[in-house]
């Protein structure tokens, strides 16, 4: 199907196109005929830069001496003069800084002519992006060579810039290896850097070909036994590297290739079958390509004398129920060219499964043009205007067709076809489920209750998109509508919210290269939703409010789709060599979903009206959902699951008190609440007489005690919230809500959430690794941590620079023979002096040239690995905070094996956003807890000591104190409340005000209910006698720890002046 198509060949993916990526230009001439077996000797396929991709620097000098009235030769020959040590050579190597190369080259060309030669000119030119652009040729040949499978790497000569970056202007995503001479100290023909480019490429040396302009560069690559080809230009270097290949490499029929193993088909019994079918017109040898698009349904590209066919055949294997029905894609494409819309011509059914395996159908290949960038480079504005409005204008015509008219009936029901579609797709995603994918289930839940009230019924493309159409290529008029797999009788507004796709996704996307981060007014492109006003003006129609419930859906089934087709490629079943990395986005495909659903939240949740309750009752609960753990499964909470299930029903409601919680959660608070009294309490000051002694960096055995005891009463593990952990494996599965209130309780102690293993830092870790590791990383470090065997630390925050962002973190991790090597200095890593502790999450940069929030990575460091020093314990106002403290730390050459890597390189910053989850709030949460304890043990002081004739309860100060305290908590509380509530609702994106608020307002609370607290209480309060200090302490580290209020106050009056 159509987006399917975007998997056709990875190095396609993000190609540098020239010539501003001009429109794919349909080839109908006949390409050379080429017997290419797909298995030959070759891996990989080796560039130079200069001189093979871009132009030579011997180009660009004689033309710049032409321009600059420079003899002939000059810069060339000042370039090779001093050999390897000459200012070049160094200058390649990195040895030398542009300002120092530029000068000493200088003088050199100067003295050579006798007369000043402006260097600096000529690099200018020679590093511009009017200059170093990659020819087109060589762009289509290495798309080309990674779609037959083969490895590509550019091998450069090359040198940093006066920014400090290299000079390397090409897109880096088209090649698997990217070797340059300044990054390594190394320039061609040195040996070493040929042999570092194989082994980066895995590859040998015979397996390989090397293509450079220079002779001794090649020489030095033969003598590795490489294979060889000089460049003189570029079309006769690809003819000579097609001989040795033994496939075309440039004038093909777009977005084809050699047909993949898994993908042949009989030739024999097909030739003979469409000879039958055309008559004697059908002589001469048949050509069998593969098109890179169709993944879903195999589509080949069929030569047979002067006809020029396509054929779209089933899959092999054992398929999905109602899935790939072909025979529906020829009945609906032969109906609609009956009344006019433009469709290719169909040919013939062929229901025989003994010809190529499967039924197929075939019809007549249709030249034009297709747009495959939704952005439509190289076009001016009002050319990509006229293409969308003509894209717009055949959907249109399309859900105008009269379906009796077009006999098409019975081509699908009619009614309910968007809550068919969601029961539909969620069973496709059930049968072909690898692993849990959260929004999924998210959306499996919300989607069906919130159906639009009113659908009409048209005939539906169900993948109507811009690259499946083909254009003509004199103007702004569709051709032909392609892939017609998913098509039926439907809701056609769920055609334009799929339209609509692109323009939701990010430039860079690796499928497809949306709108999000570009201008498309500047561009002419119509925003999604003047889009969306065109096709309803056109229809006229008025435009429906609910249009995020369609792109939720819309990108809900594509997250469907990839998942299938993932699940395929395991299998070998897909027809795309690179539809396994369609795992990794039926994941952000659903988050995507999520987002617009939660958008679609906000909006009903805007519009409810403000009603009075009859009776104080905070919550309503509507439907129960029964355990979704399987028999055998082990649950790391001993929150008892028979009778929580009946809590989690509704979200919808802001419940403000622990009365207003469903029975069973009611129940886990009121057990909480006595446990942390009867066991708690009564031992706190022990415990922080434990912190002041000799002992103080050994875990009191107390604590340790309390676990235990915790466990047995089913008190454990209550932090991970269902939406990360939806199947309950390892927690209690409570909203954010309803666990602010349980946070709330143990927040009255400082000692109360590890008590009941519920305490940063290693809840956060935890949630890391239950969202992002393997299920190796799970086995080793979530285990222990969720059993409480062990203790963890995060380690990101650094003294060198300002760690409230942090993408300003400079550890580095830097990968080295089969390993990482980790080197940083850290500090306030709370919690690394625990003896206990013997994990370490690492954020440190692996690619500082990347894009800026895709330097990072997070590495699972084990506490005992060699070259971590903890320099010292870090106090806050005097207080060290043992056993854990904050530790100050250097990584030296700190060596870990590649799978401690979670998630992947550069994946840090998303990682570090993601671990944040629903514990962006749980400060705030215990920092109402410090209130409500603080304010506890103020009355019960005031009731019990008289000053100047009276009890201070009856001061008016002390009053006042009271009056103030109770209302800024209260308020406090509601926020919180609030805050948890819409991260519920709408998620956190959309609670990103509210959570701001309360990180702004809960800290500066509780500061000032505790010192009212510490007045009241005099010296008295100053001292370890009571958990005051602690909390103050604590308050006030919480400015900072949990984000400088200057951030959240930023957020929150950016978002204000937005509203």
């Amino acid at each position: 199907m159509g987006f399917l198509r975007l998997f056709r060949c990875s190095p396609i993916l993000g190609a540098w196109r020239s010539a501003r990526l001009k429109p794919i230009q349909i080839w109908v001439q006949h390409p050379p005929r080429w017997k290419h077996s797909g298995g030959g000797p070759y891996k990989a396929v080796i560039f130079d830069m200069g001189g093979v991709l871009i132009p030579s620097p011997s180009s660009v000098a004689a033309e710049w001496e032409v321009q600059n009235r420079i003899p002939s030769g000059t810069i060339m020959k000042a370039l090779v003069a001093g050999g390897k040590q000459g200012p070049w050579m160094k200058f390649m190597r990195g040895e030398m800084t542009v300002e120092d190369f530029l000068q000493e080259f200088e003088l050199h060309c100067s003295e050579m002519i006798k007369s000043p030669v402006p260097v600096g000119s000529f690099f200018s030119q020679l590093t511009s992006s009017q200059v170093a652009k990659q020819f087109s040729v060589m762009t289509e040949a290495i798309n080309r060579i990674r779609a037959e499978g083969l490895k590509t790497a550019v091998l450069s000569n090359n040198f940093y810039l006066p920014n400090g970056e290299s000079f390397l202007p090409l897109d880096r995503k088209q090649f698997d290896v990217v070797v340059e001479s300044c990054l390594e100290g190394i320039c061609k023909p040195d040996l070493r850097i040929y042999e570092m480019c194989l082994q980066r490429l895995q590859v040998e040396p015979a397996e390989s070909i090397f293509l450079d302009d220079l002779g001794h560069n090649l020489k030095a690559a033969a003598q590795l036994g490489i294979h060889t080809i000089k460049v003189n230009d570029a079309e006769s270097a690809l003819k000579e590297l097609e001989t040795f290949l033994g496939f075309p490499l440039w004038k093909i029929i777009p977005n084809t290739c050699s047909v993949r193993k898994t993908m042949e088909i009989p030739r024999d019994s097909l030739e003979k079958y469409l000879k039958n079918l055309l008559g004697s017109q059908a002589a001469g040898p048949m050509e069998v390509m593969q098109f890179s698009h169709g993944q879903s349904n195999p589509t080949y590209s069929i030569r047979l004398a002067n006809h020029h066919l396509v054929l779209r055949k089933k899959p092999p294997g054992k398929l999905l129920p109602s899935a790939h029905a072909i025979e529906r894609e020829f009945r609906i494409i032969k109906a609609l060219s009956d009344v006019g819309v433009p469709v290719p011509k169909v040919l013939d059914f062929c229901e025989d499964s003994s010809i190529i395996g499967t039924p197929f159908y075939l019809m007549e290949y249709c030249p034009g043009q297709i747009y495959k960038e939704a952005s439509l480079p190289g076009m001016e504005p009002n050319q990509r205007k006229a293409i969308y409005t003509a894209m717009n204008q055949v959907l249109c015509r399309l859900h105008s067709v009269d379906i009796k008219a077009a006999g098409l009936e019975d081509f699908g029901k009619h009614g309910d076809y968007v809550q068919r579609q969601v029961q539909t797709w969620t069973k496709q995603y059930r049968a072909t489920e690898t692993s849990t994918v959260p929004a999924m289930e998210r959306l499996i839940e919300w989607l069906p209750q919130h159906l639009p009230k009113t659908q009409k019924t048209t005939v539906v493309h169900g993948d109507f998109r811009l690259d499946n159409l083909i254009f003509n290529p004199e103007k702004a008029e569709v051709l032909a509508i392609l892939d017609w797999e998913l098509s039926t009788l439907g809701d056609p507004l769920s055609d334009v919210a799929y339209n609509c796709l692109a323009h939701y996704l990010p430039s860079d996307f690796p499928l497809i290269k949306g709108l999000s981060d570009l201008d498309v007014t500047q561009l002419g492109i119509p925003t999604a939703e003047e889009y969306f006003k065109m096709y309803c003006h056109q229809m006229e129609i008025p435009a429906a409010e609910n249009w995020n419930f369609y792109m939720a859906f819309s990108f809900f089934r594509v997250a469907a789709i990839l998942q299938g087709v993932y699940k395929r490629s395991l299998k070998g079943q897909s027809s795309s060599a690179t539809a396994e990395q369609s795992g990794k986005l039926a994941d952000f495909m659903s988050n995507l979903a999520w987002d617009f659903a939660v958008k679609e939240g906000f909006r009903i949740f805007k519009g409810m009206p403000n009603t009075k309750l009859s009776t104080r009752s905070y919550c309503h609960w509507t439907h129960c959902r029964l355990p979704l753990i399987p028999n055998g499964t082990r649950s790391w909470s001993t929150f008892s699951k028979s009778s929580h299930y009946l809590h989690t029903a509704s979200k919808g409601v802001l419940m403000i008190s622990p009365e207003a919680l469903s029975e069973p959660v009611r129940d886990l608070h009121q057990r909480l609440k006595r446990f942390i009294e009867t066991h708690v309490y009564t031992i706190e000051q022990e415990l922080r007489n434990h912190q002041l002694s000799e002992a103080r960096w050994t875990p009191p055995p107390q604590i340790e005690e309390l676990k235990e005891k915790a466990k047995s009463e089913g008190l454990w593990n209550l932090f991970l919230p269902v939406e990360t952990d939806p199947e309950r494996k390892y927690g209690a599965g409570l909203t954010n809500l309803e666990y602010a209130h349980l946070c709330e309780l143990m927040g009255k102690s400082l000692y109360a959430p590890e008590v009941f293993n519920c305490s940063a830092p290693d809840t956060g870790n935890m949630e890391l690794l239950v969202r992002y590791g393997t299920e190796a990383q799970k086995t080793r470090w979530l285990l222990p941590l969720l059993e409480g065997k062990i203790r963890s630390c995060f380690a990101m925050t650094e003294p060198q620079v300002a760690s409230s962002d942090a993408t300003n973190i400079e550890s580095s991790i830097r990968e080295e023979n089969g390993v990482y090597v980790i080197n940083g200095h850290k500090w306030w890593i709370s919690g690394i002096l625990d003896p206990r502790c013997q994990l370490c999450v690492f954020m440190g940069k692996t690619d500082p040239q990347a894009p800026r929030h895709q330097q990072q990575s997070i590495l699972l460091v084990p506490m005992d690995t060699p070259g971590i020093k903890v320099i010292r314990p870090l106090s806050v106002y005097g207080l060290e905070d043992p056993p854990g403290g904050h530790g100050e730390v250097l990584f030296e050459n700190v060596k870990v094996p590649k799978d401690t890597m979670v998630l992947g390189p550069g994946r840090g910053f998303e990682i570090a956003q993601g671990r944040l989850g629903p514990g962006r709030i749980h400060h705030c949460m215990r920092l109402i807890g410090y209130s409500e304890r603080t304010l506890a043990l103020m009355k019960e002081r005031v009731k019990s000591r008289v000053a100047f004739g009276k009890p201070l309860a009856e001061q008016g100060t002390i009053l006042a104190d009271i009056a103030k305290s109770r209302a800024e908590i209260d308020q406090a509380r509601l926020l919180v409340l609030k805050a948890a509530h819409l991260m519920d609702v709408v998620g956190n994106k959309a609670a990103a005000l509210d959570i701001a608020m309360i990180k702004m307002v809960a800290p500066t609370m509780a500061l000032r209910v505790i010192d009212r607290a510490i007045q009241a209480f005099g010296a008295a309060g100053l001292s370890n006698d009571s958990p005051m200090a602690q909390f103050f302490s604590w308050a006030r580290a919480l400015r900072l720890a949990d984000g400088p209020d200057e951030v959240h106050r930023t957020t929150v009056a950016k978002i204000e002046l937005k509203r």
